[in-house]
């Protein structure tokens, strides 16, 4: 198998068995924990994603998720959890998750969201030659080609999917961004579930950069004020 990496930490034998079947037949190379705190040092070069269950037998998922976040800044991580309520969510988008998907799950929209993340994943990496570009807006500068966003002379702490909803939004300022088209564009064009991760990215923004930075239009989207 010579495709992308995943670090599976999930103690439930009955959904990791199954959940190893399904990611190598889709030629995955798989590595799988029943415990949440060798999953830092499991990360190895090829890892490009990592599949998280909070409900672990040694230590919470989301103090594991907290301790790859600072140890792998860029990595994809996705949470499944049977934790449904919003500060459930929150919490983990807070700890640094890149998304969090409830169980039960389908799994049609699981492997969706497996595929959006690895795609992201491999291009990530801006080709050599790369233009430097700089978007600005509202007291918001956003570094593309090194990835660091600033609100004046303080640097943002984003996580990967903040910073990629941030960029959208920067780039659209003063204009109306369909939670569609945020989908699309931020997570993937097969996105299949709720927008709640989108809400809470939002949220989190939110207290990062002020209220008033993000106009909700209800039934239609988000806009990005250009000016204060």
């Amino acid at each position: 198998m010579d495709g992308p990496g995943i670090l599976l930490v999930e103690d439930d034998e009955a959904i990791a068995s199954g959940l190893v079947r399904v990611f190598e037949a889709q030629g995955h190379r798989i590595r799988r924990l029943a415990r949440g705190g060798p999953a830092p040092a499991a990360v190895t070069e090829d890892i490009k994603l990592v599949v998280l269950d909070l409900g672990l037998p040694d230590v919470d998922g989301i103090d594991v998720c907290r301790r790859l976040r600072r140890a792998h800044p860029d990595l994809a991580i996705l949470i499944l959890s049977a934790r449904d309520q919003e500060l459930d969510v929150v919490a983990g988008l807070d700890a640094g998750a890149d998304d969090y998907l409830v169980k039960p799950f389908r799994l049609s929209e699981l492997l969706a969201r497996v595929r959006a993340h690895l795609r992201r994943a491999a291009t990530a990496e801006p080709a050599d030659g790369a233009v430097h570009e700089t978007l600005r807006a509202n007291g918001v500068t956003v570094d593309l080609a090194a990835r660091r966003a600033w609100r004046g002379d303080d640097e943002l702490d984003l996580r990967p999917k903040e910073l990629d909803l941030l960029v959208l939004l920067v780039a659209e300022a003063g204009r109306a961004v369909t939670r569609d088209r945020i989908m699309r564009e931020v997570w993937d064009t097969e996105w299949l579930g709720s927008t709640k991760t989108l809400d809470t990215h939002v949220l989190t923004l939110r207290h990062k950069l002020g209220a008033e930075a993000i106009t909700t239009l209800r039934g239609v989207g988000y806009r990005f004020e250009d000016s204060p």
